[in-house]
């Protein structure tokens, strides 16, 4: 059953979960709005595993050929100390980049109700319409407002305002790197693969994405995630610029050039070559400070939280944005069955998803304690494959 027209939405935050969002309820016959605090595209975001949620939209609602969105390859690979395979086994997966799947979303949804420069920074609600305000002075009221905001979201502060951020012991530093800056010789290492290499208390993760989409062409980019600890307190606190308490992201100029160097050198010393190939060619790295957030609650009213904003889990299952299209696909289903019964669909909603979050989380925080500090992470384990679900699933 279709929503009647007059029901109108506001989602707050234009990333993968909010745009995924924003498609699905116009879809059902919503008036929509997406309300996003950055001023400007930004293509700094990393590598995405494409789970099938991810990809749902493109798979039955979009007209774009998916195949020009993603990369694939068909191994999982370990490298040794000198770049000698140490474990190899058969296992497809596909990947696209942050910047080219929203790109994409963002076609479809179009910049016409797409509404930049409105960072959040209240919400109230009445018994049947929630209002947002923003920081330029506007506001917007909507039947329903979903917060898809991200790991600082405004929104998970009033639907579940008791969240912990729970810092996990180390961070994961992030970057891409265009494959043709790479030598022939790690280009042919890292091939059509997945490819870790573990060290003691740490690892690292590589693959292959695809640049968004610019005169028509794209190229394929190396994205890489090493994690590496680093104690909570001074250490934290001087590497993020002294204030730790909330800090859960790094972009490219923010990282001190101290730290990158840092990296670096760490990286030629400790990964095998083509790793550290890797990780020294990427002109822009970013951080990111692991994290454990989830929240007890996903809604108050008419008011609901979704993706980071909801659970933030550590990226060791690459089930992210997976999780923010998987809850959003779930919302849409629970309102479309209940026709017009907003209240039951988000009650019908809410215990399904945080359910999911719950048994995301425990999972990747097991796999992060065997690789960065009880040093007990086996390839050939299968429990340590990607998977919103489940190992790969």
């Amino acid at each position: 059953m279709r929503e009647p027209k007059s029901r109108r939405a506001v989602v707050v935050g234009g990333s993968i979960g909010g745009l995924t969002t924003a498609l699905l309820l116009r879809d059902l016959g919503w008036d929509v709005d997406v309300f996003e605090r950055s001023t400007r595209n930004d293509a700094r975001g990393g590598g995405i595993v494409l789970q099938p949620d991810t990809i749902r939209w493109f798979t039955e609602r979009s007209t774009q050929a998916l195949e020009s969105l993603t990369t694939s390859t068909n191994l999982v690979q370990y490298l040794g100390g000198d770049n000698n395979v140490t474990h190899r086994e058969y296992a497809q997966w596909s990947y696209s980049s942050w910047a080219t799947l929203h790109s994409a979303l963002l076609r479809d949804f179009g910049v016409e109700r797409y509404r930049r420069g409105h960072r959040a920074v209240a919400v109230t609600q009445d018994a049947s319409t929630a209002t947002v305000e923003f920081d330029n002075g506007s506001f917007a009221t909507g039947d329903l407002v979903v917060f898809a905001d991200g790991v600082n979201s405004v929104g998970r502060h009033y639907v579940s305002p008791n969240t912990s951020i729970r810092y996990s012991g180390y961070i994961g530093w992030r970057g891409l790197v265009p494959e043709r800056l790479l030598s022939s010789e790690t280009s042919a290492v890292l091939g059509s693969s997945v490819t870790y290499a573990v060290v003691p208390d740490s690892h690292i993760v590589m693959y292959p994405v695809p640049s968004p989409i610019t005169d028509g062409r794209t190229e394929r980019l190396m994205n890489f995630v090493w994690y590496r600890n680093v104690p909570a307190g001074r250490r934290l606190d001087q590497f993020v610029g002294g204030a730790s308490d909330g800090v859960l992201s790094l972009h490219p100029e923010q990282v001190p050039r101290i730290e990158v160097e840092r990296m670096q050198t760490d990286a030629a010393r400790d990964l095998p070559p083509a790793a550290a190939e890797v990780a020294s060619r990427c002109v822009a790295p970013y951080v990111q400070v692991v994290s454990d957030i989830r929240a007890a609650q996903m809604v108050r009213g008419r008011v609901a939280i979704l993706g980071d904003a909801a659970c933030a889990a550590r990226p060791h299952a690459a089930a992210g944005t997976a999780k923010a299209a998987a809850d959003a696909w779930s919302l849409a289903t629970a309102i479309e069955k209940a026709g017009g019964n907003l209240d039951q669909a988000l009650q019908v909603w809410e215990p399904v998803q945080l359910a999911l979050s719950a048994q995301l989380e425990s999972r990747v925080q097991a796999m992060g304690e065997r690789a960065q500090f009880d040093n007990s992470w086996r390839p050939e384990d299968p429990e340590l494959r990607f998977g919103l679900y489940g190992p790969g699933t």
